[in-house]
Formats: C-alpha cells, sequence, structure tokens
C-alpha cells in the first residue's frame, strides 16, 4: 500500500468475483468509503476493462483489489485469481497504483449486516457485493491514517 500512501484523492474499492464484482469509492479526504453498485460484464478480462473504466471515470487517484487469503493465512486459487485481475487491471491503469489488501471477514462482516437488517433474496446478491467492496475500502483507507 506504499504506493497508494503517496497519492491523495480518491480511491476505487474492488471485490472482485467471477459472477459479481462490487465497487466501492472513497471521497477526497479518503475519510469514508461509499458502495457504488456492482458489475456482471462476463470473464476475468471484462471486468478489468470495466473497473478501469469505471476507474477513470471517477477520477480514482489508487484502486484497492479484496484479496481473498484463507483464514490460515495461505493463498488459494481464489487469491491467485485476485491477483490475477489486479495484474490486467496495472496492464490497463499503469498511472493508477493499484493494491492489494486482506479481505479475510469482509463478506462474513457484510453477510452478518445483512442478516441483521432482513436483508433477503435477490436484493441480499446484488448488495452483499458492494457491501464487502465497501467494507474492503474502508478498510483499506482507515489502515492508510495509520
Amino acid at each position: 500500500m506504499k504506493k497508494i500512501k503517496q497519492t491523495s484523492g480518491r480511491v476505487l474499492g474492488v471485490d472482485f468475483g467471477d459472477t459479481r464484482t462490487g465497487l466501492a469509492i472513497s471521497d477526497e479526504s479518503r475519510f469514508l468509503a461509499s458502495g457504488i453498485g456492482y458489475i456482471s460484464p462476463g470473464g476475468i478480462v471484462k471486468t478489468a476493462d470495466e473497473v478501469a473504466r469505471i476507474a477513470l471515470e471517477n477520477s480514482a487517484s489508487a484502486v484497492v483489489v479484496g484479496l481473498p487469503i484463507n483464514m490460515d493465512g495461505s493463498r488459494g486459487p481464489r487469491a491467485a485469481r485476485a491477483e490475477e485481475f489486479a495484474k490486467l487491471l496495472e496492464e490497463r491503469l499503469p498511472e493508477v497504483p493499484i493494491a492489494l489488501f486482506d479481505e479475510r471477514m469482509s463478506t462474513m462482516a457484510a453477510s452478518r449486516y445483512l442478516n441483521e437488517t432482513n436483508t433477503r433474496g435477490k436484493k441480499r446478491k446484488g448488495v452483499i457485493d458492494t457491501l464487502s467492496a465497501q467494507i474492503i475500502l474502508q478498510n483499506a483507507i482507515d489502515r492508510l491514517k495509520n
């Protein structure tokens, strides 16, 4: 996250998934992360293209991609996929720092919140990816502050 710390401005948070990819953006001061929805373009390359477009459209000065590390600290196939996705983003956004951020527990935190707010069914599927991206980004910008 060193490269990101050297920048200022908005940060785009990404919870990459094979079906849906959740997105969040910070404010200019990097105080608050807000979910901006999810995308489902189909395939890792199309998803990278769309996320790069959204990053540019939102004037993001950096991008944080959630890295799904296993609870024991090891990296499995999902982590390798997130790393591959981050590399594709770097190719599309050469001037924008891309950082991977440990997302352990973010989906569980999002699920817990949706359970508490009684969000169910189709609405839950759309919200959980956005909320996960928001949690990942908020954790990342909080860490940058310290």
